[in-house]
């Protein structure tokens, strides 16, 4: 892929993932207190780490692609200091746009040159950015089938819910 190209397949990578970053939101402001430690079962995650791993892996992966190499992924226990839901709404609002302007800035010949993902794979930056938006909805798909079994709401996410209509 060339530079040009690179650059006009991240910017729109990035418009789109700041659109999603507002779903994303909604979902995890959705998530209540009360049963975070649901999962549905024993090899899932819990509620709280669900909520941990997108409100962290989402500005770490940004911030990965921007600094063109990849570090340990965070550590999303308790040590994280993300405590219940409005934690990591409060981080996620805090460091992803931050993150993703990052990559906005990124150039195209940097966007298409390659980085190493933990030495597992090696990708441009740009094909980074996309498997980024792919993991936010992803796990944020996952988090929405937890939230009636902990007692919350489903809020629109393509449209309008059963909770929202």
């Amino acid at each position: 892929m060339s530079p040009t190209e690179a650059k006009t397949v991240a910017d729109f990578l990035a418009t789109d993932f700041e659109r999603e970053t507002q779903t994303t939101l909604r979902v995890l402001e959705a998530v209540p207190d009360g049963h975070l430690d649901y999962r549905p079962d024993s090899k899932s995650k819990t509620g709280l780490g669900l909520v941990r791993h997108i409100a962290l892996e989402d500005e770490w992966l940004l911030t990965c692609i921007a600094n063109g190499a990849f570090t340990p992924p965070p550590d999303d226990s308790d040590a994280c200091g993300i405590k219940n839901p409005a934690d990591a709404v409060a981080r996620y609002r805090d460091t992803v746009p931050a993150a993703l302007n990052r990559v906005r800035a990124m150039s195209g010949e940097t966007l298409a040159g390659t980085i190493n993902f933990l030495d597992v794979m090696k990708m441009p930056g740009v094909d980074f950015l996309a498997m980024a938006l792919k993991h936010s909805v992803h796990h944020r798909g996952q988090l929405s089938t937890y939230l009636r079994a902990m007692g919350g709401k489903i809020p629109g996410i393509y449209g309008p819910s059963a909770d929202t209509q």
